[in-house]
């Protein structure tokens, strides 16, 4: 049977350290400070706001939510983040997505001050991430992509020359991933939904990461997974109002050697990194880098 890969526990690990750093920052003049925007009413980005929310409080960072209506125009929101931009009391600014159809994503990201970047979407960010030269502890990179790999060390999962199979290619999982893994000397495939023959990239690989969330359309079963692999389950699916993630968690973890939980895997992890972003911006506009 599987071990489960406890990313609740850890998390709360980094929380912990956050905190103290956090405290060390305040302590020389410096309070981190975050201002999300959140654009429109949709009720799962409002959620996941408070959530932020209350992770900030628990480790003492200070958190600001400007609400823009859902029919905001693109020179009202630029005009937030342009202010948000240049007030020296915010150290982080976070976006939450996804965006109204009529605003380019791409666009308002873009307008973000590089350096207050907590998602680390802003091309100067990314560039840094394909062009190798960061810093995962000192960086701004993807929370999701960053909390993985700090769990797979966590669990001394050795990356190099393993078979990973991703099954994901947006901006915030699966090419951030990729890149990371890669940098790590894995073998890496990305699937999608355009894949053919899903089974059998799954059945090869060592590490197997889904991130779909779109259950019960797509379910990774045993069927679909090689004897020992360590499967990480980054989807969020709702059925039967229980939250759940993209694998058959029952009969897979018979049959994998680690797995993620959902909830209480992936989630956990994505949320101490975005604190540790939010602390990396922090100590930086502070002159403590």
């Amino acid at each position: 049977m599987a071990i489960i890969m406890d990313g609740a526990a850890l998390a709360e690990t980094f929380k912990k350290d956050t905190q103290k750093r956090v405290n060390e920052l305040k302590s020389e003049g410096v309070v981190p400070t975050l201002a999300t925007i959140l654009v429109g009413d949709e009720p799962s980005s409002k959620t996941y706001v408070g959530m932020k929310e209350k992770d900030c409080k628990d480790v003492g960072i200070l958190f600001r939510t400007h609400r823009l209506a859902a029919n905001v125009s693109k020179t009202e929101i630029f005009e937030l983040i342009d202010q948000l931009n240049a007030d020296k009391g915010v150290h982080g600014i976070l976006l939450q997505l996804p965006l109204p159809d009529h605003l380019n994503k791409t666009e308002v990201i873009t307008r973000v001050a590089p350096e207050k970047d907590v998602d680390g979407l802003h091309p100067y960010n990314v560039g840094k991430l394909w062009l190798g030269i960061y810093d995962i502890n000192r960086d701004l990179l993807p929370c999701t992509p960053k909390g993985i790999v700090k769990l797979l060390d966590h669990y001394r999962i050795k990356l190099a020359g393993k078979n990973v199979v991703i099954i994901n290619r947006s901006d915030l999982v699966g090419k951030p991933l990729l890149k990371l893994l890669l940098d790590r000397n894995a073998t890496v495939t990305t699937c999608h939904s355009k894949t053919t023959d899903l089974k059998e990239h799954t059945k090869a690989a060592d590490i197997l990461v889904t991130a779909v969330g779109q259950r019960p359309t797509f379910l990774i079963t045993a069927d679909m997974v090689k004897d020992g692999a360590v499967v990480v389950d980054v989807g969020i699916n709702y059925v039967e109002g229980k939250i759940c993630g993209d694998v058959d968690f029952e009969s897979v973890k018979e049959k994998a050697s680690y797995i993620t939980p959902v909830p209480g895997g992936v989630g956990p992890m994505t949320r101490a990194m975005l604190l540790q972003n939010i602390l990396i911006t922090s100590k930086v506009q502070g002159g403590h880098r």
